[in-house]
């Protein structure tokens, strides 16, 4: 669900941007009071097997399309919301930057859409009072299922609204929601239980980490996290950089939507402005464009030639693995300076 520069206007991704701006601002002031040395390596890492897991697209039978994980409901679950909408604003900046997954125009729209609603709206008011304190295995599936649909479906519906806003006539809202709600609705089901999945594993393997970010307070010191932190680690070298080759090569919710109701699978972008010198800055930022090498981009497929599966390529795979590693220490850079300003603000009188 990751928007393309093309399906906006500039006042509307600069308005959305200011938001998310400012949500970024309020939960890095939130976090200096909650975050630990122990918290800096578990975002950084869940940042990169988040980063790594979104490369997977699954095929929804029957549709044509295909979906991967938002993983918001994740790192909300795992990290608390302030923390989760940190590490997924940054995994989506190295999408947009070093990738060109997803406009930089739209990036403040694609953070909203798919940070905000999951860590802010979802988490505590849908997650927490179904998930329970028992935690048992059975609501905490209803729990994931249920929020992932429901920030989906939210996620979807913005992405609506902001093509409205922006005056796309090419997508009327009327085809155009009929179409992004259901196919989101089929890809929230598959992400809740994965979610679920991933969850359950933790609960399991240290239930502490749900029960600090339950009580807002960061994971205590004696708690050992060595093991998740290496499960999640190998998880995403492994997805990144092998398990990437599996990607359905149907096209995501979006993009789907958009060629049933346009006939096409991209809007034309604009040649001029700040849409185009954003588009000229991400050209010369995005060392991996589609998660592959910049030669095989640039060599034309034949023409009604479908997509090798499993796309077994080296450029996928250093995509996969170097976009985890640079979340990860962007993470960990923002983690570090979140402590520090919290430790300062601290020691002030």
């Amino acid at each position: 669900m990751h928007m393309a520069d093309a399906l906006l206007s500039p006042a509307v991704g600069a308005t959305v941007w200011a938001g998310t701006a400012a949500v970024g601002g309020y939960a890095s002031k939130k976090l200096k009071v909650q975050i630990n040395d122990r918290m800096i390596p578990l975002m950084g890492v869940m940042g990169a097997f988040i980063f790594a897991a979104q490369m997977i697209n699954f095929t929804i039978p029957g549709t044509g399309s295909s979906g991967h994980l938002g993983g918001g409901m994740i790192l909300a679950i795992l990290l608390g919301p302030h923390a989760a909408f940190l590490t997924m604003a940054s995994v989506l900046t190295v999408q947009a930057l070093f990738f060109a997954d997803g406009g930089l125009l739209a990036l403040g729209c694609n953070i909203w859409n798919l940070g905000v609603y999951p860590c802010y709206l979802v988490y505590p008011f849908v997650y927490r009072p179904l998930a329970g304190e028992g935690r048992s295995p059975g609501r905490l599936l209803i729990a994931s299922v249920l929020s992932v649909v429901i920030a989906l479906q939210l996620g979807a519906f913005s992405v609506v609204l902001e093509t409205l806003l922006s005056g796309r006539s090419e997508l009327p809202f009327g085809a155009f929601v009929l179409l992004m709600q259901p196919i989101h609705l089929a890809i929230g089901i598959v992400e809740g239980f994965v979610t679920a999945g991933v969850i359950g594993y933790v609960a399991a393997a240290r239930p502490e980490i749900l029960a600090s970010v339950a009580a807002a307070r960061p994971v205590a010191a004696g708690v050992p996290l060595a093991k998740v932190l290496t499960v999640f680690a190998l998880l995403a070298v492994l997805t990144g950089g092998a398990f990437s080759w599996f990607a359905s090569t149907h096209p995501d919710g979006l993009e789907w939507a958009i060629e049933r109701v346009t006939g096409r699978g991209e809007l034309s972008e604009a040649e001029h402005g700040v849409a185009a010198v954003l588009r000229g800055l991400q050209e010369k930022t995005a060392f991996l464009p589609d998660y592959g090498f910049k030669a095989d981009a640039a060599e034309p497929a034949p023409e009604d030639s479908a997509p090798a599966w499993p796309g077994i390529e080296a450029g996928t795979s250093a995509a996969g693995v170097t976009g985890a590693a640079i979340v990860l220490v962007l993470v960990g850079l923002i983690g570090l300076g979140i402590r520090s300003a919290g430790r300062k603000t601290g020691s002030a009188p």
